[in-house]
């Protein structure tokens, strides 16, 4: 087994009836599909039992979330006596269909390209399958104050794939929907912060990935379709606040490390780089906090009182999760890097050129990113 094609599942038995047989039909010979089940409810394990007996099983006593979850699932795998040659990690969602020879690509270009840490495919919707889909789309970025879009997808807005997006290309993050990573950096980096618990987490896997000085990289000749929202609806106020709370840990977590290496790039001193850096995230932290609690008053006026309550409590989550911003952890970070490359993070506000280009605002990255 060189590639581990993991399925996390929770509580969505008709996906898996329904995506299953086609995933296990496009597998190559050196790749297997393995479900790990998060303590679902619904008979999915018995029914996996019962209609899909090959397929292994990783059956876990609760529900780890997305991060905890295959966290234990890897781990498992790992311990596998036929895990010996195993190389890659997959992550794919039960509610994606795959298209034929959609593997193979990815791992032909992670083969070839040993700075890369982590790749994907193209993601298009399953309703409309000319349309990228919401969720990773052809390759995910982030702006300066932690706001992700995709190449082909920005707020909520998306944009019909005509070939636009058809060569390889670096990104910030591939979505955690249909991911393939190295399982050494995956260990090296200890897998997924399971503070996120859910949403977010693999912008924050890359984003790590990108600090010690790899690659993330979006694979076009690889397409799957994406239906969305299978485990939570997109209009869930739990989800909306899990999505509010790990913004914010994503930029506690990388943005200092990443000023740091800018400043270090124009010279600075590895001490001084640090103080900088800290300051300066610390600054930016504060802003999208107040963009946060803007956001939150406009749901409380519109009478979305979920929505204003979740952004409330992600940020009380946030303070009881987070682990601070030191100048002391970002200098030693800096003298164990000294020649790796800062991240690059879209420099602009993407809300506020979304909103104000409407449609022009895809031509508008595109000559820009």
């Amino acid at each position: 087994m060189k590639t581990a094609v993991v399925i996390l599942n929770w509580n969505t038995v008709q996906y898996l009836e329904k995506f299953l047989p086609g995933l296990l039909a496009s597998m190559p010979s050196d790749a297997e599909v393995i479900v790990a089940d998060n303590a679902s409810t619904d008979g999915s394990m018995d029914m996996l039992s019962a209609k899909f007996p090959s397929v292994r099983q990783i059956r876990l006593d609760r529900n780890y979330g997305f991060t905890g979850g295959y966290n234990r699932a890897f781990q498992a795998i790992r311990s596998l006596p036929d895990a010996d040659g195993l190389t890659y990690f997959l992550l794919i969602n039960s509610d994606i269909e795959v298209s034929p020879g959609w593997l193979e690509p990815l791992v032909e270009w992670m083969d070839n390209h040993p700075g890369c840490a982590a790749c994907g495919p193209k993601l298009r919707s399953y309703f409309r399958k000319d349309l990228f889909e919401y969720a990773g789309a052809a390759g995910g970025l982030l702006d300066r104050f932690g706001y992700p879009f995709c190449r082909g997808r920005v707020l909520r807005r998306v944009e019909q794939d005509t070939g636009q997006y058809d060569s390889p290309a670096d990104v910030f993050w591939v979505t955690g929907a249909c991911l393939l990573v190295r399982k050494q950096l995956f260990e090296e980096m200890e897998g997924l912060d399971e503070r996120f618990f859910a949403h977010m987490e693999e912008i924050d896997l890359c984003w790590r990935l990108q600090l010690e000085g790899y690659r993330v990289t979006v694979v076009p000749r690889s397409v799957v379709y994406h239906l969305g929202g299978g485990t939570l609806p997109n209009h869930s106020p739990w989800k909306l606040k899990l999505n509010y709370r790990n913004n914010l840990l994503i930029l506690e977590n990388n943005l200092a490390k990443t000023y740091a290496l800018k400043k270090q790039e124009t010279g600075f001193a590895p001490e001084i780089a640090a103080k900088i850096a800290c300051r300066e995230a610390r600054l930016t932290l504060f802003f999208r906090k107040v963009l946060d609690v803007c956001s939150a008053v406009v749901y409380l006026l519109t009478g979305k009182l979920d929505y204003f309550r979740s952004v409330r409590e992600a940020h009380k989550e946030f303070r009881r999760a987070r682990h601070g911003i030191r100048p002391e952890k970002v200098r030693s970070f800096l003298e164990h890097h000294p020649d790796i490359p800062a991240p690059a993070l879209f420099p602009r506000w993407i809300v506020w050129h979304a909103l104000t280009k409407g449609d022009r605002i895809f031509e508008y990255l595109r000559k820009k990113v």
